[in-house]
């Protein structure tokens, strides 16, 4: 059975009733291998990593802390190899201009370069092979022969390198995982660490039980975005306003809400007992998970790209159907991303947004002065002075002016809209 959690050493013919025995439980295998299992318990992380040489090609899993093989790393800087190519699971867009490179001043010397991009069922965009000469990752759960259960980017990272490095955040014995459960086959993994590790978290992000402080405007921009929330839908919110309008959904509707770090049941934020340094959202805010499973990295943008009713999130600038919301040039900030989060023409789009920003500029503009993130993929804005939709054609379409939207509390929402609780968030989540 490929990738199962089990090690069968044979030095001769099995005895008749010792193989009926490993038939029943179909782990019977001939074999007279003097090693069945790749991986090798190295203690020490060191050990691991000394294969990397200069000029090295290098998978490093994590996004931000999460899942961030932290050992493995340490002991690679104290190794002092140098021109290293690193590569994470950032995707490029089709124009380029992606940041490969940032300068102290923020300036960036090095963009990525345009992608091929085919009509057929659609627009597609092409990407050249990403291999890579080593691959270090974290694992949740491990076990000595290699098999690793993941909350993480692993699984692609060791399928594209030649040599894998695993850091278990915990090693277990042989046979305590189903291989159901096996995220990253032994096959793909090399080296196995198994030292003490110390779990961060950015930020720590709690449960409050009276809500965020808000304003009037946001209030109000945030349950009409609790709006566009049906029943059975599944869709992936931004941070902030997009993620706060979860609140404001009635409990007897439900909406399954996916991550991008692999959570396909997004829940409220944790309460302190319940913090995991893995269980975060898109914005690295700690969150708990309603009962479901994990998946990599690429499963995750699988499920984007086509397999949500809803995107919700913010913008930098909204120009005609054009989306921008990823970085501002001279600046190094935090952007969003999203360009997967828009591209699937199945998927509505949803942008939470002021009308302007601190320095009193519009957000909604004729053309853009920041790169873009979508082209033709704004379906409907929504601002704490209107709510627009967007139509290819006829532009912006008024759905509702503040100077006629009096303030609206949940209950005149009708069924559509309640405050929720801890307690409702748990029983109207399935």
């Amino acid at each position: 059975m490929a990738g199962a959690d089990h090690s069968l050493l044979v030095a001769g013919p099995i005895p008749a009733g010792s193989r009926a025995a490993f038939e029943g439980q179909g782990l019977w295998m001939w074999a007279h291998h003097q090693h069945f299992c790749p991986g090798q318990v190295l203690h020490r992380p060191t050990e691991a990593v000394k294969g990397i040489s200069d000029g090295a090609n290098l998978m490093v899993g994590g996004f931000g802390l999460c899942g961030t093989p932290q050992n493995l790393t340490g002991a690679l800087l104290k190794t002092h190899v140098k021109d290293l190519t690193m590569i994470n699971n950032r995707d490029p867009v089709q124009g380029g201009s992606t940041p490969i490179r940032y300068n102290h001043d923020c300036h960036i010397p090095i963009m990525s370069q345009p992608r091929e991009a085919r009509e057929f069922l659609g627009q597609h965009c092409f990407g050249a092979r990403v291999t890579a000469d080593f691959a270090l990752v974290k694992g949740w759960k491990g076990s000595h022969v290699g098999n690793v259960v993941s909350r993480n980017v692993n699984v692609p990272m060791c399928e594209a390198a030649e040599t894998s490095a695993a850091e278990d955040e915990e090693t277990v014995d042989v046979g305590s995982f189903a291989p159901a459960d096996i995220h990253v086959p032994k096959i793909y993994v090399d080296h196995v660490t198994g030292e003490k590790y110390e779990q961060r978290i950015e930020p720590l992000t709690l449960w409050k039980e009276e809500g965020e402080a808000q304003s009037a405007d946001d209030r109000a921009v945030i349950e009409w975005a609790a709006l566009e929330s049906e029943d059975g839908m599944y869709a992936n919110v931004g941070i902030g306003i997009p993620l706060l309008s979860r609140n404001y959904i009635h409990p007897n509707i439900t909406v399954h809400l996916h991550s991008e770090s692999g959570i396909p049941g997004l829940g409220p934020f944790p309460l302190k007992e319940d913090v995991g340094a893995d269980l975060i959202n898109a914005g690295k805010q700690t969150v708990a998970i309603l009962p479901g499973a994990f998946f990599s990295s690429d499963h995750s943008f699988a499920v984007i790209r086509g397999h949500t009713h809803l995107t919700m999130l913010g913008a930098m600038q909204v120009s005609g159907c054009d989306l921008a919301d990823w970085m501002i040039p001279g600046k190094k900030v935090k952007g969003m991303g999203a360009m997967d989060l828009v591209s699937s023409i199945k998927t509505r789009v949803v942008v939470t947004m002021e009308h302007c920003t601190k320095a009193k500029e519009p957000t909604v503009v004729e053309k853009r002065t920041v790169p873009l993130t979508g082209k033709r993929c704004v379906d409907r804005i929504i601002m704490e002075k209107a709510v627009f939709d967007v139509h290819r054609r006829k532009g912006l379409v008024p759905v509702e002016l503040r100077e006629a939207w009096p303030w609206r509390t949940p209950k005149d929402h009708g069924e559509r809209l309640c405050h929720l609780t801890r307690q409702t968030h748990t029983a109207g989540d399935s």
